[in-house]
């Protein structure tokens, strides 16, 4: 009996270091991070807006990337638990706790999947660091990404325990891809994380209060999905208790989630910085860069305006929300992003407003708004406003204003 003993110690001990060996391999997952930072970093440049960075736009492009590293986290997950699933034979002969497989493999998928997150926000985020970028950074929008992602982690890691054959994987990064797609738009689901909501505008600031539920809706649900496998494999029924204050708090969050009716952001006062010369423009804090460009684009345009009733004083950018306007000498216009022609795109914006025209002008019509937005005036139809110099444009452009702005103006109007 002894002898079987000695003959046995080797053979338990080899499997024990086995276990140890393959558990040390798991690190080899750290490889992973630079795949999802690339990830992350490339889905949440795609989400910012052009020529421009600020912190709220940086942070919504943050939780936005997990919508692409959030399913293959999953997929990774997934794997992990696959294998780990094919070693329980092994696992059961050691004196460690069945918990404790479980869970350094979570803390690990966790901590590559955290840690490419944050790499890619960062990336993402650069451009905004030398200056500071507009407002504060919103840290919970960054925790409210980091939750969604943990959520994938647990979800997958567990799906790939439950089954342990290759087909969960792309199961797995189906259905994770399938949450973000299938959601419909408009509806307050879009609020659940990953959110599908789209970058927010400029003069809006997100609402803390959603942020925080969509972080206490995923830490819930994952929270509550490792317990309830811990309280299985352990059968210790004081987890049950932890899976029941879990899942309150994800029924909590989604009420409020429901509740916001998928609106995630709320109007902020903004004070517009300006350039007064050529003619006053303002525009949001983060678009300062833009006011030389816009500047010059705006210049003729007011200058032909100069003589109506309708003469600029102030060139006012407005919030989304708001309609283009031209009252009292002051109006208003978008400029949602600086991607190339975003000054003549202003312009004819600004032009655009003068009249109420029901169809595209013709004509003289046309030429008169082509010479307004300092385009290159039609050669046809030939009519002496094509021939004029600038001087009689304006003397004429003058005593038809009422005409243009009716869209009456035909080839008969001359002095």
């Amino acid at each position: 009996m002894p002898d079987l003993a000695r003959a046995v110690r080797p053979a338990r001990i080899a499997r024990v270091a086995r276990v140890v060996r393959v558990d040390a391999r798991r690190g080899s997952l750290l490889t992973a991070v630079p795949l999802l930072a690339l990830l992350g970093a490339v889905a949440g440049w795609r989400e910012l807006p052009a020529g421009f960075r600020d912190w709220d736009s940086v942070v919504g492009a943050a939780e936005a990337s997990v919508r692409w590293s959030g399913p293959t986290a999953a997929g990774l997950a997934a794997w992990t638990g696959m294998s780990g699933r094919r070693l329980d034979y092994l696992r059961a002969i050691t004196a460690r706790s069945p918990a404790a497989a479980p869970l350094h493999d979570l803390a690990l998928l966790s901590a590559v999947a955290l840690a490419g997150y944050l790499a890619g926000a960062l990336v993402v985020a650069l451009p905004v660091l030398p200056d500071g970028g507009f407002r504060d950074a919103h840290l919970l929008g960054i925790l409210a990404g980091a939750g969604a992602l943990a959520l994938y982690v647990a979800a997958g890691y567990l799906a790939g325990l439950s089954w342990a054959h290759p087909p969960v994987v792309a199961l797995t990064v189906a259905a994770a891809a399938a949450w973000v797609a299938l959601r419909p738009e408009g509806s307050w689901t879009v609020l659940l994380p990953p959110s599908l909501i789209g970058p927010a505008d400029l003069f809006d600031a997100p609402r803390a209060g959603v942020l925080a539920a969509q972080l206490c809706w995923a830490g819930g649900l994952a929270a509550a999905l490792v317990l309830g496998h811990l309280a299985w494999i352990t059968r210790r029924r004081l987890l049950l208790g932890g899976v029941a204050l879990a899942l309150a708090a994800t029924a909590l969050s989604t009420a409020r989630l429901h509740a916001a009716d998928g609106v995630a952001s709320r109007p902020s006062q903004v004070e517009h910085v300006c350039r007064h010369w050529p003619v006053s423009v303002c525009v949001h804090p983060s678009l300062a860069g833009a006011l030389p460009a816009l500047s010059a684009a705006v210049a003729p345009l007011a200058t032909r305006l100069s003589g109506t009733p309708d003469a600029i004083v102030r060139i006012e950018q407005r919030s989304g929300r708001e309609p283009a306007s031209f009252d009292g000498g002051t109006v208003g216009f978008h400029l949602p992003d600086l991607s190339p022609g975003y000054a003549r795109r202003a312009v004819h914006e600004i032009e655009s407003t003068l009249t109420r025209c029901p169809a595209p002008p013709t004509g003289l019509q046309a030429q008169v708004s082509a010479w307004l937005r300092d385009d290159p005036v039609p050669a046809r139809p030939d009519t002496p406003f094509s021939r004029w110099s600038e001087r009689q444009r304006r003397a004429w452009f003058a005593l038809r204003y009422s005409d243009f702005q009716s869209c009456s103006l035909t080839s008969v109007y001359y002095f």
